[in-house]
């Protein structure tokens, strides 16, 4: 059954503004495994990130960090949920999370499904 499901898109462009304008955001919104990445894969990041907070609801208090995009073998995305975003999920029964990421056109776009 579907629990939740969120989208998210982020202008390449504007995010990287936002990142040289505040250097604290970089370490803020990503794990340090994530903060190496092309900005386009950041910005595809940070779409996920909203959009799995979307998924959820969008509860107060969740943390960046506590959800992180990683590479399976073969380069297919998954989330990793930690703490707040795990709790949040947790609440809801999610089982499984689904998540896709794009970036072209200067556009990064991310789509989260999740299971219970």
């Amino acid at each position: 059954m579907i629990v939740g499901i969120g989208v998210d898109v982020v202008d390449v462009e504007r995010f990287t503004a936002s990142l040289a304008r505040t250097p604290g955001l970089r370490a803020r919104l990503f794990t340090d495994a994530e903060a190496e990445l092309p900005v386009e894969s950041l910005a595809a990041r940070f779409a996920a990130k909203e959009a799995i907070a979307k998924a959820l609801g969008a509860p107060a208090g969740l943390s960046w960090q506590d959800c992180e995009v990683v590479r399976l073998d073969g380069g297919r995305p998954t989330l990793v949920l930690r703490g707040t975003v795990e709790a949040a999920a947790a609440a809801l029964g999610v089982t499984r999370t689904h998540v896709s990421l794009a970036h072209d056109g200067g556009l990064a776009t991310a789509y989260v499904v999740l299971e219970g």
